[in-house]
């Protein structure tokens, strides 16, 4: 199954638990694109709508793409009073648009999903000449000290041969972003900068599995396991204090096509 989805699978949840990302970011997005109501924005990926509403506010128009129908038709329904607002249920790899239209086209922690030699050429032609990507991901990462990182690293060794990647174990590189700006130049764009931003959410240990479960890994575990490996982290997180801690590295990617 493709692992994309997963998210499709209990979109109340990923609504409730999946965060949105920091004013800053929004502010320098709108700023650098110098979008208002007279533009046209095209989001990727839109899930359950964490980065949208900043943009909709602007009063451009706003076309999301997603390829989970019950996430798309949950963002429909939530974003119905604009508009300015609508959203195609569709793969972007193969949906058609008109070239040389947006103003902006932005994705949030969803872009790595396309294959980059189909990503970054689609959006270069869907671009207005002088027209703005946004790329931006929040990278979650628990505290890595103390007596509960030892007791969650235990039961995450356990199961780690399950996953495919390990859970929420993203962690920020300077040299990583490096790399992806010269990616995204070498598809034509200019003035490719990045920017990073960061913050601390606290959970307990069932609003923590909760987050776990917005994890298409996580969610394509065998049910049994995962029931298994869910009790296990709560019985350590409960152990040690009752919370825990995720540090988030957000990271923003701003170009333009010339």
């Amino acid at each position: 199954m493709d692992l994309r989805l997963k998210f499709n699978e209990d979109v109340l949840n990923y609504d409730k638990m999946r965060p949105t990302y920091v004013k800053e970011l929004f502010h320098d997005v709108i700023q650098f694109s110098n979008l208002n109501n007279s533009k046209k924005a095209l989001e990727i990926g839109i899930g359950t709508g964490q980065a949208t509403l900043p943009f909709l506010y602007t009063g451009c128009k706003v076309t999301a793409i997603e390829l989970g129908e019950s996430l798309a038709n949950f963002s429909a329904e939530k974003f119905s009073e604009f508009a300015n607002f609508n959203v195609i249920n569709h793969d972007f790899e193969s949906v058609a648009l008109d070239h040389n239209h947006y103003d902006l086209v932005y994705s949030a922690t969803a872009f790595h999903w396309i294959p980059q030699e189909i990503g970054y050429t689609k959006v270069y032609q869907l671009l207005r000449n002088g027209g703005v990507l946004a790329l931006f991901w929040n990278r979650p990462f628990p505290a890595r000290k103390g007596d509960l990182h030892t007791a969650m690293q235990k039961v995450y060794d356990k199961y780690r041969p399950l996953f495919k990647k390990p859970i929420l174990a993203h962690r920020h590189s300077e040299e990583n972003c490096l790399e992806m700006v010269n990616t995204i130049k070498r598809y034509g764009f200019i003035d490719v900068s990045f920017k990073l931003y960061h913050r601390t959410r606290t959970f307990d240990a069932k609003s923590y599995v909760s987050l776990l479960n917005t994890y298409s890994d996580h969610r394509a575990l065998q049910e049994d396991k995962r029931i298994l490996l869910e009790k296990e982290i709560i019985e350590a997180i409960n152990h040690y204090g009752g919370h825990i801690n995720l540090h988030d590295t957000i990271e923003l990617f701003l170009a333009r096509k010339p």
